[in-house]
């Protein structure tokens, strides 16, 4: 910010209101959701987890039309219906899955599934709300990033003050558990982060979603070998229909037909 220019006005631009209206509200939902996303990792394996978390892409499409008014083209819509047969088939199929007692079925879909979706549904929301705050608003992504990280550690801080995890973290500390290996989930997702973002600005949406693909097929190899779990049938069945779904999306962007006619003349 300060190499730009934009540190000079800061004062002079930034209030608390429009600070929580970009920011906050985003980054309140984001922290929410990832408490979900914690919640739903104990109940679902990593696959099926994965495949289920894609499920966020229907609802940024939702969200981006309802407050930007962003448009999906034919092959899109398709694309999106793909994602949710694929959710609606893992979800029936682990629920009832009949290896399991009726207890471990009902922890899957309370604790694993539905966090899982409305995490997704937030989401979506969250993120079309960065968007439209960056994209209307013009609200810098340098600060926002700097006022989410702000605002998302406080209200991750204010939620254990009452929880099991507060309690055991004034119990034994911040760090009673960790081991080296936690580091790994760690520092894979803020490298991630931030992979996500160069790949998307220098490469392009197309070859991010072929990212996306190989990560779940990733996901799998490592799933079985790392737990020797092969994917259940549901699973093998759910994940080309995401494939093809992730792949369409990225690949069949809407186009605007008067900027079309605007090109050609």
């Amino acid at each position: 910010m300060a190499r730009d220019g934009t540190l000079k006005g800061l004062s002079k631009e930034w209030t608390l209101m429009g600070s929580l209206t970009a920011s906050g509200l985003p980054a309140a939902i984001y922290a929410l959701q990832n408490s979900l996303l914690q919640i739903s990792y104990r109940s679902l394996d990593s696959l099926t987890f994965s495949i289920l978390n894609q499920t966020k892409i229907f609802f940024t499409a939702f969200f981006t039309f309802i407050i930007l008014r962003q448009k999906q083209s034919i092959q899109q819509l398709g694309a999106l219906c793909l994602l949710i047969m694929a959710a609606v088939l893992l979800s029936v199929g682990e629920g009832s899955n009949k290896g399991s007692s009726a207890s471990n079925s009902d922890q899957v879909v309370f604790y694993g599934i539905i966090p899982v979706l409305v995490a997704s549904v937030l989401s979506g929301l969250a993120s079309s709300l960065c968007q439209w705050a960056s994209q209307v608003k013009k609200h810098s992504s340098y600060l926002m990033t700097v006022e989410m990280s702000i605002v998302g550690s406080l209200c991750l801080l204010v939620s254990t003050l009452k929880s099991p995890d507060g309690e055991a973290i004034k119990k034994y500390g911040f760090f009673h558990g960790w081991t080296a290996l936690t580091l790994v989930p760690v520092i894979s997702n803020a490298l991630g982060g931030i992979l996500v973002g160069l790949v998307t600005s220098h490469a392009g949406g197309v070859r991010k979603g072929f990212v996306i693909v190989s990560a779940l097929l990733v996901t799998a190899l490592l799933q079985f070998a790392f737990e020797g779990k092969p994917p259940t049938s549901y699973c093998l069945v759910a994940l080309p229909l995401v494939m093809s779904s992730i792949s369409l999306y990225q690949k069949y962007p809407y186009l605007d037909k008067k900027k079309k006619k605007k090109k050609k003349v």
